[in-house]
């Protein structure tokens, strides 16, 4: 593979600052993002003072522990626009990701927020190992997802051409690939083995293409897969970290000369790992549950955001800014299913709003092949529900998923009583990976 490391003449003076720097710039931004917050949206207001403090009460960093968490309920509670710290007419793009009950969370960027998105998206680029110039095929989702769009964004900053091909249509894909000869490709770690099986479908050699690194996300993935990828088509693999809480993809990333976790922005996302059961802070290089607050964001500030990821804080190594562990699972019952956020508690309202089918029901995750597969495992309602009516049920609650949650699922159904039962907490997921 070939050396992609970058010049350290390109990077931005911050990436390689003492940490002394990074920590006075990140303790006056912090001072400007809560007040921001506080001033500027209800929700703030009313949870600080519910909490005895206020933004004044910041002094060192150290003292934002005092302040309340955010968690995504709130994000809920206040749809559509509750969240929002500017007039609605100054958020120039609105993205939402799905909730556990289809309701979407909401999220919205100013103009300037679109700036730093595309910034901290650049500077994950390049330590990525690619350079103005360069050719990137975007295979994220475009739309709501903020994947295509803010990696679209994050290229257009650092001066790449970009093939905004999206997901799906794998054929394609491959076809692209060989004829525009990218540099780099962004796509989720699972469809990327899905472009290696097809190009073994059709008689290519994926070591001989042009792609110099790949940049997965969206899901957590393995040293393993990384090795498997990187074999296959003798290219770099790194990872890059994001939610559409915080910002979307580009909130740390993996640089390509180390590829040993993923250094944080830290210049405009504070990180902290609390235990996800008391929530108090761990000391870095303990594990526990990602928090994030924002230093910059003028749309939606988020303050001390409990993202249920499970990872430790490291310090840094390429960079001068701390390292994140590869996200190891979650602190909450999330299921990431070919990069969508699916919740039991999704499968069960569509469950119950299908004629039919008794409340009882469990989600089985198995890998036949190159993508994770899910499977729902109902029972009908009574013993009269039989042959063609059965059928019909299995198909309603997954044509309710698909259009629902967006996924594609199997839905298996079987007689009263044929679903495990539980004396204490329904044990929902059976996970055969």
């Amino acid at each position: 593979m070939k050396d992609l490391t970058p010049d350290k003449a390109s990077l931005d003076p911050i990436e390689i600052a003492s940490r002394d720097e990074i920590s006075a710039l990140q303790l006056e931004r912090l001072k400007w993002s809560l007040n921001h917050a506080y001033t500027n949206v209800p929700h703030y207001k009313k949870a600080f003072d519910a909490a005895g403090v206020h933004p004044d009460d910041l002094h060192s960093l150290s003292d934002l522990s005092k302040f309340p968490f955010t968690v995504k309920q709130d994000l809920r509670d206040n749809y559509p626009f509750g969240m929002f710290a500017v007039p609605r007419e100054q958020v120039s793009r609105i993205h939402a990701s799905s909730g556990t009950t289809g309701q979407p969370t909401v999220v919205g960027y100013t103009r300037n927020d679109l700036d730093v998105w595309g910034s901290v998206v650049a500077r994950s680029l390049r330590a990525s190992g690619l350079r103005p110039g360069d050719l990137l095929h975007n295979a994220y989702g475009y739309g709501l997802f903020t994947g295509g769009l803010g990696i679209h964004l994050g290229a257009d900053k650092l001066g790449l051409s970009t093939v905004p091909i999206s997901g799906g249509m794998t054929p394609r894909q491959v076809r692209l690939i060989e004829d525009f000869k990218p540099d780099g490709i962004t796509v989720t770690p699972s469809y990327a083995l899905s472009i290696l099986d097809e190009f073994n479908a059709q008689g290519l050699d994926p070591r001989d293409c042009s792609m110099k690194v790949g940049i997965f996300g969206a899901e957590p993935w393995t040293n393993a897969m990384r090795r498997e990828i990187e074999d296959a088509f003798d290219m770099h693999a790194v990872d890059i970290y994001g939610l559409s809480e915080i910002m979307g993809p580009g909130v740390a990333n993996e640089c390509v000369e180390t590829k040993d976790g993923l250094h944080i922005w830290e210049d405009h996302f504070y990180p902290e790992v609390i235990n996800p059961e008391t929530g108090e802070l761990v000391a870095d290089g303990e594990q526990g549950e990602l928090v994030f607050t924002s230093l910059t964001k003028e749309a939606f500030p988020i303050i001390r955001y409990r993202t249920r990821d499970l990872t430790r804080l490291l310090p840094g190594t390429a960079r001068s800014m701390r390292r994140m562990e590869k996200i190891t699972g979650r602190s909450d019952d999330m299921i990431i299913l070919r990069g969508v956020n699916v919740f039991p508690t999704q499968i069960e309202e569509c469950l119950m709003a299908t004629a039919g089918l008794a409340p009882h029901f469990q989600i089985e995750l198995t890998k036949p092949g190159r993508m994770d597969q899910l499977c729902v495992l109902a029972e009908v309602a009574d013993a009269s529900v039989l042959g063609d009516a059965r059928d019909a049920a299995a198909k309603a609650l997954s044509d309710r998923i698909k259009q629902i949650i967006g996924i594609s699922v199997k839905v298996q159904v079987s007689d009263v009583g044929g679903v495990a039962r539980s004396e204490g907490k329904a044990a929902r997921i059976i996970d055969k990976r």
